[in-house]
């Protein structure tokens, strides 16, 4: 009886961590799922509330000390383990790995073990994946960010894909390391685009690529296979010590001719 009644809870668990259906779902319950380490699928769902996954909610009532010498961080993180997806999804607010608590002066930051998939959704609140390090393949093709997308300083192990990606608000990827071919094909940049001191490693695509406010390249390197085909700017575009495989970037790299 125990046997039978841990197998009909254990599938009835699996309903939920495998995927789900629902037209709405409580953001409460995705942060649950996740960081108890499950595999998550959820398709043509609304999400109301901010899906945090940063440690903050369960370490914010008891924080280390801080020593007067420095010994002890002042970030805490924590490790997503499962492979999260979203398939055509609306968030109603933030989506967070990353959040500064100003009261305390801890930053709170959730890094990525499996892949990270948010595909054709729409992002009405802010997304912040500062610092974050994604180890598994990275997906937000096709997906709308109405408010800022905060990439700072995040380190991308795998494939990344941004390609026809609508940034409504500022695009911040200062900092952010692509140790694997990265594509942003056919995205849409509204607001300034910011891949200052950003290293793409294994090749970037940036063909037919718009950008209607600035364009921060400033000490950006890219090396690998560069694709700037249709490569659109309509405003200004800074390139101060930019390098594409060693070379200082141009005017005719920008045309690829």
């Amino acid at each position: 009886m125990k046997k039978f009644s841990l197998l009909t809870s254990l599938f009835i668990a699996s309903l939920f961590l495998i995927s789900a259906q629902a037209q709405s779902i409580n953001a409460d319950k995705i942060n649950q799922l996740a960081k108890a380490g499950n595999d998550i699928v959820f398709e043509n769902s609304t999400i109301k509330g901010v899906v945090d996954l940063t440690p903050y909610p369960e370490k914010k009532n008891d924080l280390p000390s801080k020593s007067w010498f420095g010994m002890n961080s002042n970030e805490i993180d924590h490790t997503i383990q499962g492979n999260i997806t979203f398939v055509n999804c609306t968030f109603e607010d933030d989506v967070l790995a990353y959040y500064h608590d100003e009261k305390s002066g801890y930053t709170f930051n959730a890094d990525f073990e499996g892949d990270v998939v948010f595909k054709d959704c729409t992002f009405k609140g802010a997304t912040a994946f500062k610092y974050s390090d994604f180890e598994g393949i990275v997906d937000f093709s096709g997906s709308q960010m109405k408010e800022e997308a905060n990439f700072k300083y995040a380190e991308f192990n795998q494939f990344s894909n941004f390609a026809q990606v609508n940034f409504q608000d500022e695009a911040n990827f200062k900092y952010a390391e692509f140790n694997e071919r990265v594509n942003f094909s056919g995205s849409l940049f509204s607001r300034e685009a910011n891949y200052k001191y950003s290293e793409f490693d294994r090749g970037v695509n940036f063909s037919n690529t718009t950008f209607n406010d600035l364009l921060n390249f400033k000490y950006t390197k890219m090396n690998g296979e560069v694709n700037l085909k249709n490569f659109k700017v309509n405003a200004d575009m800074d390139t101060k010590y930019t390098e594409v495989n060693g070379r200082s970037f141009t005017t005719n790299l920008a045309n690829n001719r």
